[in-house]
């Protein structure tokens, strides 16, 4: 009878390439950000990022009156390149034990670490947005719509607006509100569980609550081809994609497995995102 080696059933490339796999299917916010590794193997850890700056809203002009022009403004801001991680030891009896699966429950959970880091990070770039718009109430069609228009569109873009679970509810008895049940084709993007003005809403518990407000993010997925430049709201700098490690410490008999990755998270475009503020609830603005 052949003897069951640990090293045999822990394969750390094989454990990368599955981590990775689940990684991909666990985040909410970061699968709207373009994916950027152009640091791969290349020397240093801080990086100059562009960014647009919002140009202001819109101006109300008389008939016949000439609207003055303002300048795309493009600044830079550092970024500097992160190490997430995250490690789980196993010791013998568990992986031999032959309850549950341990070493599949530990690919699930190193995943769903380092997912829920880059999709936090992701969220927190998206709330340094400089434009803004606070609703009087909660989140409604007529609140959405306001935000929308400080993109000062002309032409109607796909977006995405990322709202709490808390806030569901009050969506969906908005008249204005289409359940992604109800659609006749598959629905558009990661998370989405309906539309309201024309805009995708994804749930996440990432959306912070401030006193009594919430901070929703609408993020515009794509550019106005004749007026705007196609530089995404977000970007992820990838120095290093997963990587997994194991150390076997043979006097414990036990074996350290560990994930890591090196990248960042910024907001790239700041004119392609909103962040649209709602009270909690509605006795929140009668009580104020």
């Amino acid at each position: 009878m052949a003897l069951t080696q640990i090293s045999n059933m822990v394969n750390p490339k094989v454990m990368a390439d599955m981590i990775s796999a689940k990684i991909e299917k666990k985040i909410v916010v970061a699968p709207f950000a373009k994916v950027d590794d152009s640091l791969v193997g290349v020397a240093g850890d801080t990086i100059v990022v562009p960014r647009y700056s919002y140009i202001g809203d819109a101006d109300d002009v008389a008939e016949g009156v000439e609207v003055g022009t303002t300048k795309l403004i493009t600044t830079t801001t550092e970024a500097t390149v992160k190490k997430a991680m995250k490690a789980v030891e196993l010791s013998d009896e568990a992986v031999l034990s032959g309850y549950g699966n341990p070493i599949g429950e530990t690919n699930n959970q190193l995943a769903a670490a380092i997912a829920a880091k880059v999709d936090n990070d992701a969220m927190d770039a998206l709330q340094t947005s400089s434009v803004t718009y606070t609703a009087d109430g909660i989140i409604s069609y007529d609140g959405i719509i306001d935000a929308i228009d400080k993109f000062g569109e002309e032409t109607n873009c796909r977006k995405v607006i990322f709202v709490h679970p808390n806030q569901l509810t009050q969506l969906r008895h908005d008249p204005d509100f289409i359940s992604s049940e109800k659609y006749t084709g598959d629905v558009a993007v990661t998370g989405e569980i309906g539309m309201i003005a024309n805009t995708r809403v994804v749930p996440s518990k990432k959306v912070p609550l401030k006193d009594g407000v919430y901070s929703c993010p609408i993020v515009k997925l794509d550019e106005d081809a004749d007026s705007e430049d196609e530089t995404p709201a977000l970007t992820i700098y990838l120095k290093r994609d997963t990587n997994v490690e194991t150390e076997r410490q043979t006097l414990k008999r036990v074996t350290d497995i560990s994930v890591d990755k090196f990248y960042t998270v910024v907001l790239s475009n700041e004119s392609k995102v909103v962040l649209a503020k709602f009270d909690e609830n509605a006795a929140s603005a009668a009580n104020a």
